[in-house]
């Protein structure tokens, strides 16, 4: 009986091999696309007036918002290394030893803050009421988001714990481990791997990519645009409840996640703390799980400010 999978070969990065465009990028852009699409569909039916031109303006500065936000959160949180700090023109620098590599490492949480500051710049500009729009905006981001997991995903990258259920794939990128550790043999052993003629050993990881694609975008947007949206009783109430629930899925499903291997663990609760390739306590926290709580507690607390700051009849 197989036990666990390994990484679709014909799975790649490059659309086209040779040509700097990757499926990580274009399910960027189909996130972007889809977010917009389901904001222009609610804005139909609601008594907003801002026409198309205003619509993809606001999306502009969301996105550039976004993009700056996440490059540096990713640039000065999670590099351990210092480099961005001594050189911070570097941060949005695509280019390294003379090739194309993209804009490596984004945080979601970081897009999130740029987001929000882009769309209320927009809103105050232009004289919209941001939360009405933000509400818009947001019951759309986890259908989006799903397709920006999926090009984690495909890149093969952000794998989870190491697992011996029949979810586990072996992802090709990952690291490998002596076999002369005993915990790595008694998993290779309990999954049938051999360990003949080899001294590392890839061992299957959760996909947890994919559970994110599954949990914090396909499940989340569900709930919002099927039994929150049209319930709204105030500004702020879609926005609000979207971090929260982020935050309290995405908390969870870090546990399935491998904490960066810089950072490695920011608390140390649990008795055991190493190695983070493995699940060995549920009190110790990563970097992920940190920014996912005080962004679920961010959004409780907008909640309850924007729930007694009045009603949408009221106004």
């Amino acid at each position: 009986m197989i036990m666990y999978s390994n990484f679709p070969s014909w799975i790649t990065p490059e659309i086209i091999p040779g040509f700097p465009l990757r499926w990580y990028g274009l399910m960027y852009i189909i996130a972007f696309a889809i977010t917009f699409f389901l904001f222009r569909y609610q804005l139909k039916r609601s008594k907003l007036s801002m026409n198309q031109d205003d619509s993809i303006s606001l999306f502009l500065w969301i996105i550039l918002g976004l993009l700056i936000g996440a490059r540096v959160f990713a640039a000065l949180i999670y590099d351990t290394s210092g480099y961005y700090l001594t050189h911070p023109w570097m941060i949005f620098w695509p280019f390294r030893n003379g090739s194309f590599t993209g804009l490596q490492g984004m945080s979601y949480h970081g897009g999130v803050i740029g987001a929000v500051a882009g769309s209320y710049l927009y809103c105050r500009k232009r004289k919209f009421n941001f939360f009405q729009i933000a509400d818009m905006v947001t019951a759309g981001i986890p259908l989006g988001y799903t397709f920006g997991r999926l090009g984690n995903f495909i890149n093969g990258e952000l794998w989870g714990r190491i697992t011996t259920t029949p979810l586990g794939i072996v992802f090709p990128h990952a690291p490998r481990f002596s076999n002369q550790i005993s915990w790595v043999r008694e998993i290779a052993d309990q999954l049938g791997i051999s360990l003949e003629n080899t001294t590392m050993v890839n061992l299957p990881r959760h996909p947890s990519q994919l559970y994110e694609a599954a949990f914090e975008g396909i499940f989340l947007w569900l709930i919002i645009w099927f039994l929150l949206r049209n319930r709204k009783k105030f500004h702020g109430f879609i926005l609000s409840l979207y971090l929260t629930g982020y935050g309290i899925v995405r908390f969870f499903i870090e546990y399935f996640r491998e904490p960066d291997r810089d950072l490695g663990f920011i608390i140390t609760w649990g008795r055991e703390s190493e190695p983070i390739a493995l699940f060995l306590s549920p009190w110790n926290f990563s970097m992920g799980q940190l920014l996912s709580f005080l962004m679920a507690a961010g959004g409780l607390v907008l909640f309850f400010l924007m729930k007694k700051k009045g009603s949408i009849k009221s106004k």
